[in-house]
């Protein structure tokens, strides 16, 4: 890439639609001089009447909409190479994405992409190209989603060089995005590498692996099994001064004989063992719990969002208590998208509570479980259906359990309890119950400071392959802009002027 940079030696163009800086030979026209608009041959289809399409297909046809390839379809609308233009859903005000791109063969277009074909002996090429260098802010309107009209995009202005001219531009252009387009392979290989890393990492701190030198030199104080042990005394302990507080606000007495308090102690119950079938073994030290076993000693430490009337859409308002969602529960990462209830309707929901520090697990989605910790920025709110709140105990903490329920091991395990087709999910019960591999806790704190060592590296690694993808996709748009500003090739004097081929494009299109 940077022997590209270099040799191109670029520098910003002027500005683009300055009709004065055109080059000798090239004219300015509207989209629509150049480009033919196909929108009526698209046709939307909605994923449920596709998969009923494809059920028995014997031909599959890709389907495009906005960016790319939104799936497969039984039939094809169109065929042929063609520009697809997005029309809403593109990033159009991100300079260093594309916006249009090409296809060919048979296929189906949505409505979510204009379809566009070169008129004549224009090449298609150039102007995906060059569409990819265009500001779209003067012409899409919206605020959440942007929508490129077609009246608007017909408004666009674009380049026009001798046709020989173009085929030379589209010839460099393709030669120098291959030089670049593999290193951006590499980047994604790395990525990719990094990913695998990441699940290694969790999965040798679940399994013990990650810790086994220290565990050599440190036997515990407290193992797994005498600290399950206390857990379960702990747990009865707060269970009962719960339920004696309780009878004390309800003005009743508490049990005073054996007989009473056999039979208020018969309430309680203890947390079921684990299915540890299928699951490798633990190292000396560890034990197998559920996850309810290491939840905080207090009501509520484990539930789930309020279904039904109880948070519907019509509750939001623009301030107020946040409300954790599915959006906000990210594979590992908590995504800081907002929405809030007025304070007054989240007192109702009280026992939905989460807060920074509790975990949220998404019981609903294709990645099960996916989980995140809630950071201090989120403050206290309530979680909402389709997640799970759970409070792990003080003395485990939040990241050792994040990583159980991120690893691999736990999550092949419960690929056998999703249910659901269209909708994968989970439900409380089910989370309650998963097996948990519990060590002695100062080998827990050792665990999650060599996982947040690791990982941390990991992260450095990841931003500096997204500086080099940025600066890549830069590298993109600077070779762009300089196609169409006439400085990435030479020109010839002898080629035919746009305005003869223009015109002849005209006489060719009536």
């Amino acid at each position: 890439m940077a022997s590209a940079q270099g040799e191109l030696a670029l520098e910003e163009p002027e500005a683009y639609v300055d009709g004065s800086k055109l080059p000798v030979g090239w004219i300015e026209v509207t989209l629509d001089d150049v480009l033919e608009i196909l929108d009526r041959f698209r046709k939307p289809v909605n994923t449920k009447e596709r998969q009923a399409r494809l059920a028995n297909a014997k031909s599959r046809y890709p389907y495009y909409g906005a960016t790319g390839q939104a799936g497969e379809i039984d039939d094809y609308l169109l065929e042929g190479q063609t520009i697809l233009l997005g029309e809403d859903g593109a990033p159009f005000l991100d300079p260093l994405k594309s916006k249009a791109y090409l296809v060919s063969g048979k296929f189906w277009v949505n409505n979510h992409a204009h379809v566009l074909r070169a008129k004549c002996d224009l090449s298609n090429d150039f102007f995906c190209h060059q569409l990819n260098t265009i500001d779209y802010r003067p012409f899409v309107s919206g605020t959440t989603r942007l929508k490129l009209n077609q009246g608007e995009m017909k408004k666009i202005v674009l380049r026009v060089p001798p046709l020989l001219e173009q085929i030379r531009i589209v010839d460099r252009i393709d030669e120098l995005f291959s030089r670049i387009e593999a290193g951006e392979r590499a980047i994604e290989e790395a990525r990719a590498g990094l990913k695998r890393y990441r699940k290694s990492v969790l999965k040798a701190a679940v399994t013990g692996a990650l810790t086994e030198d220290w565990r050599a030199d440190n036997p515990p104080e407290e193992t797994a099994d005498a600290l399950l042990a206390r857990i379960l005394r702990e747990r009865r302990e707060a269970w009962e001064a719960t339920e004696l507080a309780k009878l004390k606000a309800k003005g009743k007495p508490a049990p005073t004989t054996d007989k009473q308090w056999q039979k208020f102690r018969a309430r309680y119950k203890e947390p079921t063992a684990p299915d540890t079938s299928d699951l490798p073994e633990v190292p000396e030290g560890w034990t197998w719990v559920t996850v309810e076993t290491v939840a905080e000693d207090k009501p509520h430490a484990i539930v789930d969002g309020p279904f039904g009337s109880k948070l519907k859409r019509e509750h939001y308002r623009e301030e107020g208590v946040r409300v954790l969602r599915l959006e906000n529960i990210g594979d590992g990462v908590f995504v800081d998208k907002k929405s809030f209830i007025e304070p007054a309707h989240a007192e109702t929901l009280w026992r939905h509570q989460i807060q920074a520090g509790d975990l949220a697990i998404a019981s609903l989605g294709n990645i099960l479980p996916r989980v995140c910790i809630v950071p201090d920025k989120f403050g206290t709110g309530i979680v909402k259906a389709d997640c799970i709140k759970f409070s792990p105990r003080p003395d485990i903490g939040s990241e050792y359990p994040s990583y159980w329920l991120q690893s691999s091991v736990l999550r092949a395990r419960v690929a056998t309890e999703i249910r659901g087709v269209g909708r994968p999910r989970l439900n409380l019960g089910d989370i309650r119950q998963f097996p948990f591999p519990l060590p002695p806790v100062d080998e827990v704190t050792e665990i999650v400071s060599r996982v947040e060592e690791s990982l941390s590296r990991a992260d450095a690694a990841e931003q500096t392959l997204e500086a080099q993808a940025r600066a890549a996709r830069a590298l993109k748009q600077s070779i762009l802009k300089a196609a169409f500003t006439g400085r990435l090739v030479p020109q010839d004097p002898n080629d035919e002027p746009a305005s003869k081929l223009l015109k002849r494009v005209k006489e060719e299109s009536n």
